[in-house]
């Protein structure tokens, strides 16, 4: 069986209205595309308009399916509640919330401003929040039953890591948040439940996370009993199950796909301890000019 190929049926997800928080990109269009290809409609919402209209044109075209593109800061929640009513302009109802956007670095902690580490937990943990508190208001006011929330978190949500604390500490509230909503508002019928994926590369997260040649001289797969990172079509067939009906039992629970990476060492960047402080240096001056670019 070929691990990259599609798992449920084509109209395993016909009639769900989905949103994708961090849906223009990375793992986030992944997962759209093959909700898309389910049968769903789904929204994807980040900051960046155009490149979200890009995106959701080209997935439009590619699976015959209902994208909707709306700009939207996770971080503040006046925004969050403007594209959610968008969202039911369109598509009459939500049935889903997926909380994938997220930002991340790695830093020796103490190389960091109280500003860079404020800036993690405000997408990551205030983002979380801002948009599962909008869209469990609008569940519970309107009585609608059989409501999944979805959150993408990391093993070291508890395991801890080096180099990536202000992410850990984020994802470490998103996941406590996510077992507190299971347990409050199941009566509501409202499921939640998370995925802590393993190493899932994507460009632009790699290239931000571990530029130049670090990739190679870190390489994580390396750290997968496995001996191999994710395949997009992985993440996106749990994904798809989880947000379906045939997981309707599931609740509360976070679900690790990571190849037994963390059983085999907790805190996925711990081996960054082996860079020097000069490495850090210049990790630091290509990340500024990839910025300023």
């Amino acid at each position: 069986m070929d691990f990259t190929a599609k798992m449920l049926r084509d109209d395993a997800l016909k009639g769900k209205n989905i949103v994708v928080t961090g849906g223009g990109s990375g793992l986030g269009k992944s997962m759209t595309k093959y909700f898309l290809e389910l049968g769903a409609n789904v929204a994807i919402t980040s900051r960046d308009l155009e490149k979200l209209k890009t995106t959701a044109s080209e997935l439009e075209a590619e699976t015959g399916g209902k994208c909707l593109a709306v700009a939207c800061d996770v971080r503040h929640y006046d925004q969050v509640e403007a594209m959610l009513q968008s969202v039911l302009a369109e598509f009459g109802s939500v049935d889903v919330l997926l909380n994938n956007a997220a930002g991340n670095f790695i830093s020796p902690t103490e190389r960091l401003s109280a500003n860079a580490f404020d800036t993690i937990i405000d997408i990551v943990l205030k983002g979380s929040k801002n948009c599962t508190l909008a869209f469990g208001k609008h569940w519970i006011d309107s009585k609608q039953a059989s409501s999944v929330i979805l959150n993408i978190v990391t093993t070291y949500a508890w395991t801890g890591s080096a180099y990536v604390v202000p992410s850990a500490t984020a994802k470490a509230g998103v996941l406590a948040m996510t077992r507190s909503l299971a347990v409050e508002w199941a009566k509501y019928g409202i499921r939640s439940n998370a995925i802590a994926p393993g190493p899932f590369p994507t460009k632009g997260a790699w290239d931000r996370l571990l530029p130049g040649d670090l990739k190679d001289q870190f390489d994580l797969a390396k750290k997968v009993p496995l001996k191999r990172v994710g395949d997009h079509q992985e993440l996106a067939n749990l994904a798809a199950y989880m947000v379906s009906d045939f997981s309707a039992y599931l609740n509360g629970e976070v679900i690790t796909l990571d190849g037994g990476e963390w059983l085999k060492g907790a805190g996925q960047f711990n081996l960054l301890e082996a860079i020097p402080e000069e490495m850090w240096d210049m990790l630091e001056a290509m990340i500024k000019a990839k910025k300023n670019s």
